[in-house]
């Protein structure tokens, strides 16, 4: 042992990330009255790591060409030792990383996590967003299935829709059609973006730890005895919610692998064969639908495309100064409307543009595709800039740990 700390001291004087982990793992101030909801950026950044590890013993099995892609996949499957559990680790992570993300969002909105001094950590938070967004789409394709390849048609033709819009598909495409000069540099991006995501991740935990993380309250911790070490508080509360998450996983691993896939994604790609629906994959619909539901294809991609961007003016369309839902009667409410205007763009998107849903009375899916799409886009550029004007907002309280003993004498 004694040896040991020597060594580490050593290492300390010259380099110290002992001290530095030590600060930002142990010490690290934390506010005392976090609830579960913060346990999702640790699981998506344990996520992330996993994505990493499985994606690099992937890439050594994989042959990014058109005429060997999808043999190479199956080959995965069946040849390579415990190949099947690195591809639906792999694979059904893509999915446990947007849930934990999308909630992580959502929780962000619920409790004002993106107001001053916080909002370069909420912009670099969106950042990673489109960064998973693309490293996904361009991972969807490498399977060279029958999906993948009408997929990637698809997606990069809207490209078309803007200036110079021909000259940008052929060059994201290597070519005149998606074919092997695509499916190679899709393949190199899908393996790099992860990379890049984990520098934005570091600065993004930077700007966390420049003002603290926010707290159901979402007030300021004001004296020392409002926050408390992260270590072992809620670390222990993190492995804990890291054993459920990955319950979950597990079961979609070994149980239901192929859940949220699309069963024409075992076809090898045909140009010549269109599949009857093409859908992306379940964390795109709500944009897709959005794509859809305008008939218009360039103010189409210019509303799917904002329905991102409008996010990284949250900060500043938002007029109220209370930050959390908890004390904002009307927002409460309004932000629970528009998780569930959310869920039904993403119900909009999985079907087709002429599905009819006879419980609505007939209504036709594009109809409600450009209703939600409107709700969708009024959340951010009318309700929130008026409703902090004329929301009257609850009585803050005066400290964490007056709230906290209070909440703990109710409880009693």
């Amino acid at each position: 042992m004694d040896k040991c700390s020597s060594v580490v001291k050593w290492i300390d004087h010259r380099l110290p990330i002992f001290t530095f982990m030590n600060h930002e793992l142990q010490e690290y101030p934390t506010p005392k009255n976090l609830n579960y909801w913060w346990n999702f950026g640790s699981l998506a950044g344990i996520t992330l790591v996993v994505m990493i590890m499985t994606g690099i013993f992937l890439a050594m099995h994989y042959d990014p060409n058109s005429l060997t892609a999808f043999d190479s996949v199956e080959s995965i499957m069946r040849n390579v030792n415990y190949g099947w559990l690195l591809r639906y680790i792999h694979m059904n992570g893509a999915t446990m990383f947007f849930i934990v993300v999308y909630i992580h969002m959502f929780r962000g909105l619920y409790y004002g996590s993106y107001k001053s001094p916080r909002e370069l950590l909420w912009m670099l938070g969106v950042v990673i967003l489109i960064l998973m967004m693309a490293t996904a789409f361009m991972g969807y394709v490498l399977p060279w299935g029958q999906m993948s390849f009408w997929g990637a048609t698809v997606i990069t033709n809207l490209f078309s829709a803007l200036p110079f819009g021909d000259s940008i598909v052929q060059w994201l495409w290597g070519g005149f059609s998606v074919d092997n000069p695509t499916l190679n540099r899709f393949f190199v991006l899908h393996y790099l973006l992860p990379f890049l995501i984990i520098g934005v991740v570091a600065l993004h935990l930077v700007a966390l730890h420049q003002h603290g993380s926010n707290n159901p309250l979402g007030i300021d911790r004001k004296e020392p005895r409002d926050s408390i070490p992260f270590h072992p508080y809620y670390t222990v509360k993190d492995l804990f919610g890291l054993g459920v998450f990955l319950l979950f996983w597990a079961y979609l691993v070994f149980y239901a692998p192929n859940f949220f896939g699309e069963p024409d994604n075992y076809i090898v790609a045909n140009p010549l064969v269109t599949p009857p629906h093409i859908v992306p994959e379940w964390y795109f619909l709500p944009f897709y639908a959005i794509l859809r539901s305008i008939p218009n294809k360039l103010i189409g991609v210019i509303a799917m495309f904002g329905a991102i961007l409008v996010l990284f003016f949250l900060p500043w369309l938002d007029s109220s100064k209370v930050r959390s839902a908890r004390f904002r009667p009307i927002y409460k409410w309004c932000f629970w409307a528009f998780v569930i205007d959310c869920f039904v763009l993403g119900c909009v998107g999985a079907h087709a543009p002429d599905y009819v849903y006879e419980s609505l009375g007939g209504m036709g899916n594009q109809t409600l595709g450009q209703i939600t799409t409107l709700i969708y886009f009024g959340f951010f550029l009318v309700l929130l800039p008026i409703l902090g004007r004329i929301e009257k907002p609850l009585p803050l309280p005066n400290s964490l740990s007056e709230a906290v003993l209070k909440t703990n004498q109710k409880g009693k």
